[in-house]
């Protein structure tokens, strides 16, 4: 009897034992395949900074003349230019560990400019929504977006984009989206993005960092893995803080503050948008964000600081300018300066990056009277003189003239006299060098803003042989040009991109603001 039962039990521990096994195996099974689930993130770019007060249209063809893809081209466009979508895709690679699907739809940008086309507009925006309709399971959105996009006929197109996209998606697929420093944070972005991630440099180079960033949170949102919270402060601020560059005071201290910020535990991103002033909106102004893994308050709190420091250093000056003719002056006198480098000229009033036309003539009409004899490269955008140009013979004399064609406020034609020395097919349409003395008159059929000496170099010009070279951006030259330059000017004369926002033409903004308006808050 007794052995009867012990076999008994033997049987009983043998089927527990195998139940138990059976059990655990599923469980692992289970759990496998919770955590090999893949997930579909469909990513896109569309971007543009707008001027709100050039009178010139950017259109498909700026597009093209920049980035226009789609589909399956989208990854290596991206992995060629490294920025942006590369940083996702980045973070697909390594904080998705194979469990994310990435779907591209399109990378669209163009240099800055007037209002984008609104039939261009609505037709990348309708591809973005079709292409996220047509899947039978999105699980999350990354765009790359500037923040400061201007379309004809409307305000705010980002926000409409992703407001659009959160009406086809629901409530509960997560948003990420990138922006320009620059931004104009809305409303409507605000409230329908769940993560918002600015860059945190100026002049901007970690294009690539940030949006690594803001997928790594999308896909660990994705996961249930964090619970992101985002506080967005926008203040009745739209200039202030000098120079505006991160490694320089006063902002230095404000991005060393969110650095710091960044490694508390349960902080997952902190962001400033020292607004792009040349936005003639409704909710125009400065903007910080603070985002928490479920923690509203320090979000709150984290938004809050930024604020309060960058409203602290609203009445820090800006570097005063020259006008062209002294900016001439001192290229004359810089004499050791331009034998161990260059002087560059930056185009303040006429800056390409800021969204203007990129045919100012005033720095030209003072080389041309009181400097022809030092070597200048100048970049003036002029369709009809360039196509003119095009039809001459390398060798010809030519009499042109160019600018005052598109803003003819601010601008006034000039006649310039040289000889054709090159003639080229560039990204910029048709693109003439004519040469007088020193001069070199770059003409182009669309807009050039020569961020990078290898924008002069493609045209065969050594920059190493220039006297002066005029660059019509605001900032990233300051870091692409280091190697040549020995020392900066910046011209300022009449223009669309005027720094002074009492100059600026404004019929929409909210009021009041600082620093048009006298006020005690930024709140």
């Amino acid at each position: 009897m007794m052995e009867k039962i012990n076999c008994t039990r033997l049987t009983v521990v043998l089927y527990m034992t195998g139940l138990i096994a059976l059990m655990s195996s599923c469980s692992q099974r289970a759990d496998q395949k919770v955590m090999t689930e893949v997930k579909t993130i469909m990513y896109a770019e569309f971007m543009h900074e707008v001027n709100s007060f050039s009178p010139v249209p950017t259109t498909e063809v700026n597009f093209k003349a920049d980035h226009l893809f789609f589909g399956e081209d989208v990854t290596a466009s991206a992995l060629a230019e490294d920025k942006q979508l590369a940083g996702f895709l980045s973070a697909v690679e390594k904080s998705g560990r194979g469990r994310i699907k990435a779907i591209p739809i399109v990378h669209a940008k163009s240099m800055s400019g007037g209002p984008v086309d609104s039939l261009f507009y609505a037709r990348i925006k309708n591809l973005i929504i079709d292409e996220v309709r047509k899947q039978e399971r999105v699980d999350g959105i990354y765009l790359s977006l500037h923040g400061a996009m201007g379309v004809q006929g409307m305000f705010d197109p980002e926000g409409d984009l992703i407001t659009s996209l959160r009406e086809v998606v629901g409530p509960d697929v997560p948003i990420a989206v990138t922006f320009d420093l620059h931004a104009n944070v809305t409303k409507r972005r605000a409230e329908n993005a769940d993560i918002i991630v600015g860059y945190h440099t100026n002049p901007h180079r970690d294009h690539f960092k940030i949006a690594f960033r803001a997928g790594d949170l999308l896909i660990r949102t994705v996961f249930d893995e964090i619970e992101p919270v985002m506080v967005v402060n926008k203040m009745k601020l739209l200039k202030g803080g000098g120079i505006n560059i991160d490694f320089l005071p006063p902002f230095k201290k404000i991005f060393a503050a969110m650095k710091k910020m960044e490694k508390q535990e349960g902080v997952l991103s902190v962001s400033f948008f020292p607004v792009h002033i040349w936005i003639d909106e409704p909710e125009l102004g400065y903007s910080t964000i603070g985002i928490t893994d479920g923690k509203p308050d320090l979000a709150a709190s984290l938004a809050d600081e930024i604020s309060e420091m960058a409203w602290a250093v609203r009445d820090v000056p800006q570097p005063e300018g020259n006008t062209p003719d002294e900016a001439v002056a001192i290229a004359r006198e810089k004499k050791i300066a331009r034998a161990l480098g260059t002087l560059v000229f930056c185009d303040v009033s006429d800056a390409v990056g800021t969204g203007t036309p990129g045919e100012s003539t005033w720095i030209l009409r003072a080389l041309t009277e009181n400097g022809s004899e030092l070597t200048s490269y100048v970049a003036l955008r002029d369709e009809k003189a360039a196509s003119e140009a095009w039809n001459s013979k390398i060798g010809d004399e030519v009499t042109l003239t160019v600018g005052g064609n598109i803003d003819t406020v601010y601008n006034q034609p000039f006649t310039f006299t040289g000889i054709v020395t090159f003639k080229q097919e560039a990204s910029y349409g048709k693109t003439v060098i004519i040469k007088h003395n020193g001069i070199h008159l770059i003409l182009s059929e669309l807009p050039m803003a020569s961020r990078k000496p290898s924008d002069f170099k493609e045209l065969g010009l050594s920059i190493w042989k220039a006297d002066i070279v005029v660059v019509k951006n605001l900032f990233p030259f300051r870091y692409n040009y280091l190697l040549y330059n020995r020392k900066t000017v910046n011209v300022i004369s009449p223009g669309l991109s005027n720094t002074d926002p009492f100059a600026l033409n404004y019929v929409n903004i909210p009021r009041p603001v600082y620093p048009l308006d006298k006020i005690d808050s930024w709140r």
